[in-house]
């Protein structure tokens, strides 16, 4: 095992924490705001973590730029749609959480 596959091993294994808190946040959060934010935060770094581990071993410039292009459209995908969904919900009434 060579330096670059230690690297994107412990990559790979930061972006666990991430995806773990985004799913704790879908849990545990009182209101739909507070679980999409928490939800579109937390994947959208774990998920360039898990990007960037896969940058590093890629073969070829042509697989980077296409993992780069592809983690971009999933940023730009995950802030439309929760944007859709919280603008939804506010229209349909839902409040925010207030202790």
């Amino acid at each position: 095992m060579g330096i670059i596959d230690l690297i994107s091993a412990s990559l790979l294994l930061c972006s666990l924490p991430f995806f773990l808190a985004g799913t704790l946040g879908l849990l545990r959060f009182p209101d739909l705001y507070c679980r999409l934010h928490a939800l579109t935060k937390a994947d959208n770094l774990g998920l360039g973590l898990v990007v960037l581990a896969l940058m590093i071993q890629a073969d070829s410039f042509q697989v980077v730029i296409r993992l780069l292009l592809t983690w971009l459209l999933v940023l730009v995908a995950g802030a439309t749609v929760a944007h859709l969904i919280a603008h939804q919900a506010q229209q349909d009434g839902h409040q925010p959480w207030r202790r």
